[in-house]
Formats: C-alpha cells, sequence, structure tokens
C-alpha cells in the first residue's frame, strides 16, 4: 500500500481483499444492471471486489459517529436521538457518480434493514430554466451559480436538525428543466446520500459550505479524455430514445443529423463541462475522504482513503 501525506492510496488488488469476511450482501446480475447508468460498465465482480469494501469502510466510520454521538449527547445531557448520517458524491458530468449512489443506497438498506437510506441529486437544487435565462447564465448550467445554494443549504440544515417531510424539488433529464409543481418528500433518513457535481464546491457568497454537513464523501475521478468519451456515448444512449417522445429535450437532436447533434455534444463538452470539472470541480478532489479512480471502460483501479 503505497501513501501521500493525506491519502492511503491502495491499488484495487489489494482492495479487494478487503472483502474476504464480508460476503453476506450481494447483487446478481439483473440488479446490477437495474441499477448502473446508461452506458456505466459494472459487474456482480465489481459489486464484490469493490463496492463490499467500501460498505466496510463506511461500517466503521458510521458506528464511530454513532458512538460519539450518544457520547456528546450523554455528556450535554441531551435526549438519546441519531442523528442522520450524510454521504456526498462529487465528480464530474458522466463520471458514474450516479451509480455509485444508487449502489451504496441498495446495499446500505441491505446491511441496515432497520434504517432507513435515502437518496438525492443536486440536480433539483438547479434554478429552473426560466431563471436562468433571466439571470443570463443558461450556458452555465451546472456551475456553481447556476444552483439555488441558499435553498440547498437550507436543506442539509433542515435534514440534519431531524425536521420531517422535507420537499425535494425533482429535476428530469429528460426535460432537461426542474419539474414544475412536483417533489420528493425527504422524511428524517437515518442515512441520506447526497450526490451531485457541486456537492464538494465552495461557493464564494456561502458562509457555510454543502459538504460541512457531510459526514463522509467520495470523489469519482478519471482523466478528462476518458471522460469525454463516456459523455459522448452517453448522448448517444440518449438519441436512441429521445426520438420517440416529441417532448423530450434530446428529440431535436435525435431526429436531425446526427453528425451535427455530436458536433453540438462535443461543443457542450468543450465549452461547460470540461470548463466547469477544471475550474469548480476538479480542484475539489482532495476535500473527499474517500477517491475512487477509474480507468478504460469505467474500470476502477485504485481507491485512495483519507487519512484521519
Amino acid at each position: 500500500m503505497e501513501e501521500s501525506d493525506s491519502f492511503y492510496i491502495i491499488d484495487r488488488d489489494e482492495w479487494k481483499t478487503l472483502a474476504q469476511n464480508h460476503t453476506e450482501i450481494s447483487l446478481n446480475d439483473q440488479e446490477v444492471d437495474s441499477l448502473r447508468s446508461l452506458n456505466d460498465q459494472v459487474s456482480v465482480q465489481d459489486v464484490k471486489e469493490i463496492y463490499l469494501p467500501i460498505l466496510q469502510v463506511l461500517h466503521k466510520y458510521i458506528k464511530h459517529y454513532n458512538e460519539r454521538q450518544i457520547e456528546i449527547k450523554q455528556l450535554l445531557k441531551k435526549p438519546a436521538k441519531r442523528d442522520p448520517y450524510i454521504i456526498g458524491i462529487a465528480g464530474s458530468v458522466a463520471v458514474g457518480k450516479s451509480t455509485l449512489a444508487r449502489f451504496l443506497q441498495t446495499m446500505m438498506s441491505r446491511a441496515y434493514p432497520e434504517q432507513t437510506v435515502k437518496l438525492i441529486t443536486t440536480d433539483g437544487f438547479l434554478y429552473p430554466n426560466e431563471t436562468l435565462i433571466e439571470k443570463g447564465i443558461l450556458n452555465r448550467k451546472g456551475f456553481p451559480e447556476s444552483y439555488d445554494m441558499h435553498r440547498l443549504i437550507s436543506f442539509m440544515g433542515d435534514i440534519k436538525s431531524g425536521r420531517r417531510n422535507i420537499k425535494v424539488p425533482l429535476y428530469s433529464h429528460s426535460l432537461y428543466n426542474i419539474v414544475p409543481d412536483q417533489y420528493e418528500v425527504i422524511d428524517q433518513p437515518d442515512i441520506l446520500i447526497v450526490e451531485g457535481i457541486n456537492v464538494l464546491q465552495l461557493p464564494a457568497n456561502e458562509k457555510i459550505f454543502v459538504s460541512d454537513f457531510f459526514d463522509f464523501s467520495f470523489y469519482v475521478d478519471a482523466e478528462a479524455d476518458r471522460i469525454e468519451k463516456w459523455y459522448l456515448e452517453r448522448f448517444g444512449v440518449l438519441l436512441q430514445t429521445a426520438f420517440k417522445n416529441p417532448s423530450n429535450y434530446y428529440y431535436p437532436y435525435a431526429i436531425g443529423d446526427r453528425k451535427k447533434a455530436f458536433a453540438m455534444a462535443r461543443n457542450v463538452w468543450r465549452t461547460i463541462n470540461l470548463k466547469n470539472l477544471e475550474e469548480y470541480i476538479l480542484p475539489t478532489r482532495f476535500r473527499a475522504d474517500m477517491i475512487i479512480h477509474k480507468t478504460t471502460d469505467h474500470y476502477i483501479d485504485q481507491i485512495l482513503l483519507k487519512k484521519h
């Protein structure tokens, strides 16, 4: 095992040995297929070699967190109640954050059957397209200023304080916009997974940050040229289904000239997603507690675990 000043650097062959004594949780091929994102590559073998060891690490952190909360409440003579454990997942567009989030939710629900494990994405806290147009920043969707950060931080505070029935706006990727008057209700989860490109960023105008509420955080990492390839592959998959639905944001591209559509997608990657990655997302990588590094075809080859 290699080390840096801040992280243990663990290659896959060493990482997978951590799962040898933890085999009671498993997923079959059908479950794996249903959880992974459009063009992500995850296998049952990945569940055994990557996700089970991640679960073991999280179990240690959660156990320590709960013990510490009990001790602090006893010291302060406060009622004994379990505070929610919040996990953040950051990384570029198309790098596989959603896949990690869904696998963690499913596996943690099985590991802790008596607890409620919920998942949200920060997409719901994007300003509606109409607001972005008014602000003149529709072409910066996904950048820090395109999020209603005050609302997102208020939501995080409500979760930590145990408020009930909190509404989260719904975002539709097929509409490429917030869905009007539709919400998901989050009601006192024991564990909350928060996935989004912006969750480890440091907005300039806030005194408190989203990541201040995290008890553990992940960054899904890969080289930019690989992520661009995955982004374009996903765009192609979206076009294959969008032509069936005229209300789909990608419908005009799906029924139009395919070369022009991909030229547009490459331009969006270069001028928006890559710029956002380089300027705002990648600089937050080392703020994460665990960095999951991917190589060709989403293959996870290395884990970096922060020293605490």
